[in-house]
C-alpha cells in the first residue's frame, strides 16, 4: 500500500505542476482578488477533484466513458464555460484599454472584480464540466490500487494525495502573485494579463469542444 500512495504521490505531483487550466484559474483570480480569493479558487478545484473520484469510484464516470452523447454533451458545456471566461477577461481588458487610467489603481481596485465565493465556483463548476477529469480519475486510479483495497476507500485516498498536493502548489501560486500584485495592477500590465489569461481560456475552450 505505501508503495502505491508512494508512486501515485510522485505521478500526481508531476500532473499537478504542469500549467493548465487550474493554473491559469488560480493566477487570475489571485491577480483580481488577492491571497484568498487565489486559495479560494484552489479550494474549489481541489472540490471538483474530489467530486469526479468519488463518483468514479463509484461508477458514474463509466456512463461518460461508456456513452458518447453523455460525455459531447458534458464536454461542450465546459468548452462553453471557459470560453465565457475567455470572453470576459479579453473584454476586461478592452474595457480597461478604453478607459486608460493615467495612474495605477490601488490594489483592491482593479477592474473585474473576483469574490471569494466566486473563485471558489468557478474553480468547481471548470473542474467539474470537465468530462476528462471524471474519465482520468476512472482509469487511472484503479492502476495504484494495491490488490484487496476496497475501491471506494482506495480511490478517495489517492485523490485525496492529488488534492492536498494541488491545494499547496496552487495556494504557493496565489501567494506568489499576490506578493506581485502591485506590479500587476499597473494598468498596463493588468489590460496585457487579462488579454493573455482570456486568449489562453479562449484556446482551452475551444480545444476542450473539439478534442475527442
Amino acid at each position: 500500500m505505501g508503495t502505491s500512495l508512494l508512486a501515485f504521490a510522485a505521478f500526481a505531483a508531476l500532473l499537478t505542476i504542469t500549467p493548465g487550466v487550474d493554473t491559469l484559474l488560480v493566477l487570475r483570480a489571485s491577480a483580481a482578488g488577492g491571497r484568498g480569493v487565489g486559495i479560494a479558487a484552489a479550494t474549489g478545484i481541489g472540490l471538483g477533484c474530489l467530486t469526479w473520484a468519488t463518483a468514479g469510484a463509484i461508477g458514474v464516470t463509466a456512463v461518460l466513458a461508456a456513452s458518447q452523447l453523455a460525455f459531447d454533451v458534458l464536454r461542450w458545456a465546459g468548452a462553453a464555460y471557459l470560453v465565457w471566461l475567455g470572453a470576459r477577461a479579453l473584454w476586461s481588458a478592452r474595457r480597461r484599454r478604453a478607459d486608460a487610467p493615467s495612474i495605477a489603481p490601488a490594489p483592491g481596485e482593479p477592474g473585474e472584480r473576483w469574490s471569494r465565493w466566486r473563485a471558489l465556483r468557478a474553480g468547481l463548476t471548470t473542474n467539474l464540466l470537465n468530462p476528462k477529469a471524471g474519465v482520468f480519475y476512472l482509469s487511472v486510479l484503479p492502476q495504484f490500487l494495491p490488490a484487496g483495497v476496497p475501491p471506494l476507500a482506495g480511490s478517495l485516498a489517492l485523490a485525496m494525495i492529488h488534492v492536498i498536493e494541488g491545494l499547496v502548489w496552487l495556494s504557493l501560486l496565489a501567494v506568489l502573485v499576490t506578493q506581485a500584485r502591485t506590479w500587476l495592477t499597473r494598468p498596463a500590465v493588468r489590460r496585457r494579463f487579462d488579454q493573455v489569461t482570456g486568449a489562453v481560456l479562449l484556446a482551452f475552450g475551444l480545444r476542450l469542444a473539439i478534442d475527442h
